[in-house]
């Protein structure tokens, strides 16, 4: 069993906060998964060009909140790196699912 002695409730808040700016900051880059998997047809390219910059942009600040505090470095980083994980997965799983789908989508040019 894990010794959770070291591990503090600071900890525990940081890794939080780091999974949600992820989040935050790929949602507003992007539209959600869902609108991924209904338009991928007409924007999966688009969508995951956006994708992309969030997760440029989450990794720049992750790191900044990292540097910055040095005590909750690694809840921060852990994170960070799981939210990235998580959520690019769900994006790719959502275009892959879009594109094989065949279904309308919600758009017309």
């Amino acid at each position: 069993m894990a010794d959770l002695t070291a591990v503090s409730a600071g900890d525990g808040v940081a890794f939080l906060v780091a999974y949600g700016i992820v989040a935050e900051v790929i949602a507003k880059a992007c539209s959600s998964p869902q609108t991924m998997e209904i338009n991928a047809k007409a924007r999966a390219g688009t969508l995951m060009k956006w994708v992309n910059i969030g997760v440029a942009e989450s990794v720049v600040v992750i790191a900044i909140a990292a540097y910055i505090d040095k005590r909750h470095r690694t809840a921060i980083i852990s994170g960070g790196i799981l939210a990235i994980i998580v959520t690019y997965g769900q994006y790719m799983h959502a275009k892959s699912a879009g594109l094989s789908n065949g279904g309308p989508g919600t758009e017309s040019y």
